[in-house]
């Protein structure tokens, strides 16, 4: 890494795993509607990503339709099978780097309606036309800080000063709440943040206003999208500013490893930032977790989201088994 910025290098924790049974069935091939409990699954092929790898290469060719169709039959039931109990709404989106291959699926939950969220927000439109319909608004809750960070980063142009590379490192690998509540306000705030965001490719995502970060509504696309700008080169960050990030998502504070790291394995890593929050109008929790898993040779990015949850713990449990579900899916599809 550049001495750009000095991030403080620790040894990699060791990564909660995750179990789940893979149980694979034939689905449609684009859409797929199963009784969940009382939810509607929709299985798709997410938007198709050229294949990058790690270390942010160039991009290459994109992966076959069919492939990342395939994928999506595959994905969409096993996330189906992981989430059948799901308390509220859950969303993944995965990406094979080293395929291309990308798919996601989205379990709307038992009491989807489509009417707004009680405290105002609503359900995010289906922004990208890959035929999830109304696709729902999930908070971000404190994965946003990642894309605080970002966002930071590529407006800065020069190194970060040492107050700042220290609030960066205190709120990605502590969550700092705090110090991500600093670095909002430097980038601007919802309008800073927003702008960011149109550079970055966002286009489902909203920064929370009034300095409410995490209030900030997105999709599981879009957090691909994120997950793209800081792991690979088809980034207006440098690569520079792309290591430093990369650097601080593998350093996150033990007690707060879990989330797509399950999906990694007892071999595999991960680079990872989680979110968390129970929302103050019903004390349901959304538990949301995005980052790099590699697993079995394999560099995906995941990004799970998910609202509804009646505990913390029902959330993270929820989570890691959607995640586990989707990459042993992609990566066992024959998709490499």
């Amino acid at each position: 890494m550049s001495p750009r910025h000095r991030a403080r290098r620790r040894r990699h924790r060791p990564l909660r795993t995750g179990l789940f049974t893979l149980v694979a069935a034939v689905a449609a091939a684009f859409a797929l509607t199963l009784g969940t409990g009382g939810g509607q699954l929709v299985a798709r092929p997410s938007a198709t990503a050229p294949a990058v790898g790690t270390g942010s290469p160039s991009a290459t060719a994109a992966a076959p339709p069919e492939a990342s169709t395939r994928a999506a039959r595959t994905v969409g039931q096993a996330v189906a099978d992981a989430g059948a109990d799901a308390e509220g709404a859950v969303a993944v989106s995965v990406l094979d780097l080293g395929s291309g291959v990308t798919a996601g699926s989205e379990l709307p939950g038992p009491d989807a309606t489509g009417a707004a969220d009680t405290d105002g927000s609503a359900p995010a439109a289906d922004a990208d036309g890959d035929g999830t319909g109304g696709g729902h608004a999930f908070i971000t809750a404190s994965i946003v800080k990642a894309d605080i960070l970002a966002a930071l980063l590529r407006q800065s142009g020069t190194a970060l000063g040492a107050a700042q590379r220290a609030q960066a490192e205190a709120m990605i690998e502590q969550s700092d709440n705090d110090a991500a509540g600093e670095l909002y306000e430097a980038i601007g705030g919802a309008d800073g943040l927003d702008e960011a965001n149109r550079a970055f490719g966002l286009t489902g995502t909203t920064a929370g206003r009034d300095g409410y970060w995490g209030l900030t509504t997105t999709t599981t696309e879009d957090q691909l999208r994120l997950l793209r700008v800081i792991f690979t080169d088809e980034s207006p960050l440098d690569a520079d500013d792309r290591a430093y990030l990369q650097d601080l998502m593998g350093l996150i504070a033990q007690d707060q490893a879990w989330g797509v790291s399950a999906a990694a394995g007892p071999d595999g890593t991960a680079k990872l930032k989680n979110g968390w929050l129970s929302r103050s109008a019903d004390g349901l929790w959304a538990v949301n977790s995005i980052g790099l898993v590699t697993r079995d040779g394999h560099d995906l990015l995941v990004a799970v989201l998910s609202d509804g949850n009646s505990t913390e713990e029902s959330g993270i449990s929820l989570v890691e088994s959607v995640a586990v579900a989707a990459v042993e899916a992609l990566v066992g599809d024959g998709t490499d």
